[in-house]
């Protein structure tokens, strides 16, 4: 079985998924291609060899009866109209983060999904593919370190450039860790107050950088999360889970270990996306084997696309007013109970 894919965005990480689809991975083939730059639409047809149709918009794409699927790899406040399309049409959705820029968005998409009567949508939240936080995730899972009790966490890049400002610390950084730590310990959070360090001479008028973010869960885990996105020294993810009865640490990235000159080193990644690429790559290739074997997908839900948007609104508003801020979130609906585990 070939899932024939039609892709909503031509720009950076649509382009990285064509690549994906056609030269990586098995069970898709890419089809169908549209961009507000249609330049760029047609550039990534000549530049990967493509068997696909340019569409003028998602509109028509989605209205293509050729199209099995709908990538979604467009700027963010198109996402939502492309996905309910989608739906509508009853085509399978893989969306990149974030599946709309607003909460009521996201509802939106949600009670569409549910009124359709499947589950047709994947959120691209590529860590719960990580092996690292596979691997963390099984030893919770597997009560190795008893009941979690508080998590310290890291979201550190080199650098940005100066179009990066304080709000995207949450909108375009933390909002990965706010996915993977709520699957990570299955926990709903309750409140989040935003905490600003000295800032670092490496930023701009526009940055306040470092951030702390304190998350706290209705089951009383507290959550230590940082965003230094100027720290210099490379591409950091960490995080570690303090249990009952021990720690559990993100494993670090493979490296080969240097002892030379009285020193002990290895090296630091520079990359998100090399840091990520397998986690990825694991993603895509797990959407289209769930549909073959599934009919559905089995990752990330539009429920926790959900979940990122309501924790997200409430981190940018304590980040304004400097106070401690409630997450309220709705029940989860039994729609998507059954699917709230990522199959690996």
């Amino acid at each position: 079985m070939t899932i024939r894919v039609g892709v909503i965005g031509t720009g950076a990480i649509g382009r990285e998924h064509i690549d994906r689809i056609e030269n990586i991975l098995s069970g898709g083939e890419v089809k169908a291609v549209t961009d507000v730059n249609q330049e760029s639409a047609y550039k990534a047809v000549e530049d990967y060899n493509l068997d696909a149709v340019v569409y003028p918009d998602d509109v028509a794409l989605v209205g293509d009866s050729n199209i099995d699927a709908v990538f979604v790899t467009s700027w963010g406040p198109a996402h939502e109209q492309s996905v309910l399309l989608a739906i509508e049409a009853g085509k399978y959705v893989f969306c990149e983060k974030p599946l709309a820029t607003t909460a009521e968005g996201c509802m939106r998409i949600v009670e569409a999904e549910q009124k359709h009567g499947k589950r047709l949508v994947q959120v691209g939240f590529m860590r719960r593919y990580d092996e690292g936080y596979v691997q963390l995730k099984a030893a919770l899972d597997n009560n190795d370190i008893g009941a979690p009790l508080m998590i310290r966490c890291s979201h550190r890049n080199p650098g940005v450039d100066e179009n990066y400002k304080t709000n995207m610390a949450v909108t375009e950084t933390l909002i990965h860790e706010i996915d993977a730590l709520h699957w990570l310990i299955n926990d709903n959070y309750q409140s989040v107050r935003v905490d600003f360090p000295k800032k670092t001479k490496h930023s701009h008028d526009e940055l306040q950088d470092p951030q702390v973010f304190t998350l706290k869960t209705k089951g009383g885990v507290l959550i230590n999360a940082e965003v230094f996105v100027n720290c210099k020294y490379g591409y950091d993810i960490q995080c570690e889970v303090m249990g009952e009865e021990g720690i559990a640490n993100l494993p670090e990235v493979a490296s080969v270990v240097v002892r030379k000159e009285s020193k002990l080193s290895s090296n630091i990644l520079n990359d998100w996306k090399v840091r990520f690429m397998d986690a990825y790559n694991k993603e895509l290739q797990n959407f289209f084997d769930s549909l073959e074997k599934e009919g559905q997908p089995q990752g990330p839900t539009s429920w926790d696309g959900y979940i990122a948007a309501v924790t997200a609104d409430a981190c940018l508003q304590a980040q304004e007013t400097g106070e401690e801020v409630g997450i309220n979130l709705e029940d989860t609906p039994d729609f998507y109970k059954k699917e709230a585990v990522v199959r690996n």
